[in-house]
């Protein structure tokens, strides 16, 4: 398993007490292969993809990326570890207006601490791997709305990651163009094998992911099969 979260609870606090926004959650999302979470506003999605992340600390239970334990590393040792091991796609693509579609991808090899320069290869292949290897010297205003959504997800996966977490891909896209970009990182989980969970309100693209799970105030339903 390349993602596993392990009894999993974490509260908020609500005036003089807590709110529960995940309530003993436990995942198993194994290489190769992509989990859909689905569920209401205020469920608990977004709260289980921010713990997946290691963006936020459970109050308790263990989350293991890739075989290492998240639970006793530093912030700094999270940091790396979601550098090197996590990709995300935000709701919003989130695009650097200045750069061009391949500058978004080499700025995460400088963060890195490698040479933009020589990482252009490895962007190039990515963003033909996306569909926009033409539109490489584009910028996001030159670009439709599921162009920067497919720039995005070659972002993400850059740095090769193990993990891949993506976050509401078709919310602000016609249907079209939604079932799109969830059968780009469909087919990308497989090429690249990484462990993908894709949360969404919308189950109307999710034929082709392997797993579907919903999320009900904090709790998570046992995984259907989606075929």
């Amino acid at each position: 398993m390349s993602l596993r979260l392990s009894d999993v609870t974490l509260s908020y606090p609500d005036g003089a007490g807590r709110l529960t926004a995940l309530d003993h959650v436990s995942l198993d999302v194994p290489t190769g292969s992509l989990t859909a979470v689905v569920g209401p506003s205020g469920s608990g999605k977004s709260s289980l993809l921010a713990v997946a992340a290691t963006l936020v600390t459970p109050d308790s239970g263990t989350v293991t990326v890739d075989g290492t334990p998240t639970g006793g590393l530093t912030r700094a040792a999270r940091t790396d570890l979601r550098r090197r091991k996590i990709g995300i796609v935000f709701q919003q693509p989130n695009l650097l207006a200045a750069l061009t579609a391949v500058e978004q991808l080499q700025v995460m090899a400088h963060l890195d601490g490698r040479s933009p320069a020589r990482a252009r290869p490895r962007a190039m292949e990515l963003l033909d791997a996306v569909g926009l290897a033409e539109q490489a010297g584009r910028r996001p205003h030159q670009l439709s709305g599921g162009q920067r959504q497919r720039v995005a997800v070659a972002r993400a996966l850059m740095n090769d990651p193990t993990v891949l977490l993506v976050d509401e891909p078709t919310s602000a896209l016609d249907h079209e163009r939604g079932a799109a970009v969830v059968d780009l990182i469909t087919r990308l989980t497989r090429q690249r094998a990484t462990a993908t969970v894709l949360v969404t309100h919308d189950r109307t693209h999710l034929r082709a992911v392997d797993r579907v799970v919903e999320v009900r105030d904090g709790r998570l339903g046992a995984p259907t099969v989606a075929r």
